[in-house]
């Protein structure tokens, strides 16, 4: 089920404790000299319209959230960004409005490194607005961790920004908008030092706005990520459709 694509009333019939609300949240942003600003969007809305394809009758998915939380990259242009402050309370704003309208499954499925902070508070904030519901949060690809170590060949083995994932994946879905000029993005510089967050900007950790071995990237391995994706997507979809929702321990462990 797409919302964008129902009327009011065919809506009002979707049976809201059988139904999970998927809302897909990217960004458009600075993707270094060989990918498209809207590299994350594009790539959120197709896994989002894969995974409702698959499950038509209990997945709703929302218009993609094109903006993101982006501030990292802006020094780089090419960037649209929205003040943190400000995106959570558009997460939430959404998700208010799913609630008030009576839905209790919600996912945010997010395409973009930088939401996740935010998500995560903007789903901790909704939750305790119904105690009956459940509020889910997840980037597409942290399903995938085993597929990303087996599949990836460059030294980082996980998702960086217009890396050697993106750029496979964008090459299964969008070919035409890669362009040829990839190489190593050489030394990734480090926001972790013993354990401590350092808050660096796309600037600093970068060469030239962006991650990893896309020089490595094929469309092979993005049909192989894709497709793999899909299919835990599908399965962790049905795992939130299948948890109980209840308000205390007792309903979630009646066994103690």
């Amino acid at each position: 089920m797409k919302f964008h694509e129902m009327t009011a009333r065919q809506i009002a019939s979707t049976n809201r404790e059988q139904t999970l609300a998927v809302v897909p949240i990217a960004a458009v942003e600075q993707h270094g000299p060989h990918m498209p600003t809207g590299t994350d969007t594009i790539l959120c809305t197709a896994v989002a319209q894969a995974l409702e394809a698959r499950l038509p009758e209990s997945v709703l998915i929302t218009p993609t959230v094109w903006l993101g939380a982006s501030a990292h990259h802006l020094r780089f242009g090419a960037t649209i960004d929205s003040a943190l402050d400000h995106y959570i309370e558009t997460l939430c704003d959404i998700g208010r409005s799913l609630l008030g309208d009576g839905f209790l499954r919600i996912w945010f499925l997010n395409g973009h490194g930088g939401n996740i902070d935010p998500m995560k508070v903007a789903a901790r904030m909704l939750q305790p607005l119904n105690d009956k519901a459940l509020v889910a949060a997840a980037s597409y690809w942290a399903v995938a961790d085993d597929l990303l170590r087996d599949l990836l060949e460059g030294p980082h083995k996980f998702v960086g920004h217009a890396c050697e994932f993106e750029t496979s994946m964008m090459l299964h879905l969008r070919p035409e908008l890669v362009r040829d000029n990839r190489h190593d993005a050489g030394t990734l510089v480090d926001d972790n030092l013993h354990g401590v967050f350092l808050s660096r900007d796309m600037r600093h950790r970068t060469r030239e706005g962006f991650t990893g071995r896309p020089d490595l990237a094929t469309k092979e391995k993005g049909r192989i990520l894709f497709d793999g994706i899909i299919d835990r997507l599908h399965k962790a979809a049905e795992t939130l459709l299948a948890q109980p929702l209840g308000t205390t321990h007792a309903d979630f462990a009646p066994n103690g």
